[in-house]
């Protein structure tokens, strides 16, 4: 049977607050002529012991797997979730890494609903609910690179460097709208927003006293220290290996 993973989603309740904290992975297997899944109970059971005693507050919502193609065996996988989630409905959140032909990086989530005349776990429907992808303003660099490289066909991921060219040409392209419509404002073509205009202090005021004091010149240090140390790793790995092949008896 071949063997799969799915992961558990763990929620934590806050009184009118809900969020999901954390995941763990759970294998499965499927046998395809018998329309079966099995999953490692002990192991889920033993993992999420762990997870609870770290995290008390946390419980079972759902599952998420990646692409966004659902079958009976994801209704099966459903149907166990249903059982650890009870009375509460099991969430399936679907993640498209957008890496599948004509398909879109995105979010989806499902609810599942039996149908049919027979009540078989297999004989399910998944329907869509509502579901926002929200993130922190520092973790938008890292979601546009990773949305930019799903269309791509180069064969090896980019460089520090290159991810560094890319954030401060974008950094560049932004201060160049923000030229043009300061410009616009004081010219009087444009009517100015003072939400906009004070924002725009508050920022540009934090990042001049950053520059100030060698904020910016200490990260492209850093960067540049880790690119290196990267690079001696990977050397003395290669020379490792080339001794012991000619070492070897």
């Amino acid at each position: 049977m071949p063997k799969k993973e799915s992961s558990v989603l763990c929620l934590e309740q806050d009184l009118t607050l809900e969020k999901l904290m954390s995941d763990h992975r759970l294998p499965f297997s499927i046998a395809r002529l018998l329309s079966k899944v099995a999953v490692d109970m002990e192991y889920h059971q033993t993992m999420y012991e762990l997870h609870h005693k770290v995290n008390p507050k946390e419980i079972i919502v759902g599952w998420y797997s990646t692409g966004s193609n659902l079958n009976t065996y994801s209704a099966l996988i459903q149907n166990f979730y249903s059982q650890e989630t009870a009375p509460h409905q099991a969430i399936h959140i679907a993640v498209n890494t957008g890496v599948e032909s004509s398909e879109q990086a995105g979010v989806k989530a499902y609810v599942g609903s039996p149908v049919g005349v027979s009540p078989k776990p297999e004989n399910a429907v998944f329907v869509p609910i509502p579901c926002e992808l929200r993130f922190k303003e520092s973790e938008r660099s890292g979601l546009d690179l990773l949305l930019s490289s799903s269309n791509t066909t180069a064969s090896h991921p980019a460089t520090d460097l290159d991810v560094l060219e890319s954030a401060i040409q974008s950094v560049s392209d932004m201060l160049d709208r923000v030229l043009v419509y300061v410009r616009s404002v004081l010219s009087g073509e444009t009517k100015g927003d003072p939400a906009v205009g004070r924002y725009l202090m508050d920022t540009l005021g934090a990042s001049s006293e950053d520059l100030e004091n060698g904020g910016f010149h200490a990260s492209l240090q850093d960067a540049l220290m880790v690119s290196y140390l990267a690079n001696l790793v990977r050397s003395q790995a290669e020379v490792s290996a080339r001794l012991a092949l000619t070492t070897a008896p």
